[in-house]
């Protein structure tokens, strides 16, 4: 029963997030994937670090897929995410954390762009 609860509570809150509360939502889930396939390729649990990358990945396709073009900066957001697409499909398949070193910073100030445009919006 609470199990339930807490699920509908879940759900009833994404549900009525604002567009920029959910796109920080989704880079926070980003970045802890990212850290947790760091520590799950330390720790030599490769099925986690399998599940976190393939995480990250589905989130980044979430992010280009839901652009809308109809402003300027939704081509250039989907080159990087392209990018940050072709990168992970590098950290997998080499299990290399050296690359999540270089793109986390990138990550790291978009999502920090997007929080200051939302609070300047605000």
């Amino acid at each position: 029963m609470a199990v339930n609860g807490y699920q509908y509570y879940k759900e009833q809150t994404v549900n009525t997030m604002t567009p920029g509360e959910m796109l920080n939502l989704l880079y926070d889930e980003l970045l802890k994937r990212l850290t947790r396939s760091e520590l799950a390729l330390e720790n030599k649990d490769y099925e986690l670090f399998e599940q976190s990358i393939q995480r990250s990945m589905d989130i980044v396709t979430y992010l280009r897929d839901t652009l809308n073009f109809q402003y300027d900066i939704s081509n250039e957001l989907s080159k990087l995410y392209d990018f940050f697409l072709f990168e992970l499909i590098r950290i997998k398949a080499g299990r290399n954390s050296t690359i999540i070193g270089e793109i986390r910073p990138l990550i790291l100030d978009l999502r920090d762009s997007f929080r200051e445009a939302q609070r300047i919006s605000s």
